[in-house]
Order: C-alpha cells, then sequence, then structure tokens
C-alpha cells in the first residue's frame, strides 16, 4: 500500500503478529518527506519526516513500543 501522491523512499522495519503485518515506510510528496506506518488495507500512522537522527529514534521508538506489545521483527 502507499500513500497517494507519493514515491516510497525506504522501509525502515515490517513487524507481524499473528497474520497482520506493519511497515514504517519513508514516503517522498509534494510537502517533502513522510513517515507511514502501513498495514496492507490502511495508513495507521503519518507524519513529517526530516532526516535526522531524532526523526530515525522516533521510528525506532515507534517499533520497540510494537515489539513490547508482541509484535515480532519480519523480513523485509
Amino acid at each position: 500500500m502507499s500513500t497517494v501522491g507519493s514515491a516510497p523512499l525506504a522501509t525502515l522495519w515490517n513487524l507481524g503478529w499473528h497474520d497482520d503485518r506493519l511497515s514504517c515506510v519513508i514516503h517522498r510528496t509534494d510537502r517533502g518527506m513522510q513517515l507511514t506506518i502501513q498495514s496492507a488495507h490502511s495508513v495507521v500512522i503519518t507524519e513529517r519526516f526530516e532526516l535526522q537522527p531524532r526523526a530515525l529514534a522516533r521510528a525506532q521508538a515507534l517499533r520497540e513500543a510494537l515489539k513490547r506489545r508482541g509484535w515480532r521483527e519480519l523480513p523485509g
């Protein structure tokens, strides 16, 4: 799934829980870069993203929070 009007640049991580999958994807939009947490059917979180250590730490913190709740790493 992609965000309308955007081009995906990178997938930072993929997590799974039972038959569900979440991906953290960076998109380039006409407004700049955007981080999305998305499932196969919908976008769960969308926020502006600047390629800085703080923004990458935010993506990592989201990943770790989901893993504490039972989500597991999936291959790319």
